[in-house]
């Protein structure tokens, strides 16, 4: 794969995953439940990762970061122009507003 921006929606049980290419192309979507988040980040190549701030963020910034990944959290203030209706993913269509 060639990811080289992921998002990902975290939540409580669910995570949505949303991968883009060096063209800035959606490349990549996954939902993936708590227990194969780690396992579904350790089989992609080390990329920038965009979290929403929140609670848990943090911890889950530190996970990915031991696996690689370099991570960046988001204010939700700058994630809002992504969200539609109740869900925030499948967004990230203009990756450089979040770098």
């Amino acid at each position: 794969m060639n990811i080289v921006f992921l998002g990902i929606d975290l939540a409580k049980n669910v995570f949505q995953l949303c991968g883009l290419n060096q063209a800035g192309k959606p490349f990549f979507k996954k939902r993936t439940g708590r227990k194969e988040l780690l396992q579904t980040l350790a089989n992609i190549p080390a990329c920038l990762i965009g979290i929403e701030a929140s609670s848990g963020a943090f911890y889950w910034q530190r996970e990915f970061e031991k696996l690689g990944h370099k991570v960046k959290v988001i204010s939700p203030q700058y994630v809002k122009p992504f969200v539609r209706g109740q869900k925030m993913m499948v967004m990230m269509h203009r990756p450089s507003q979040w770098l």
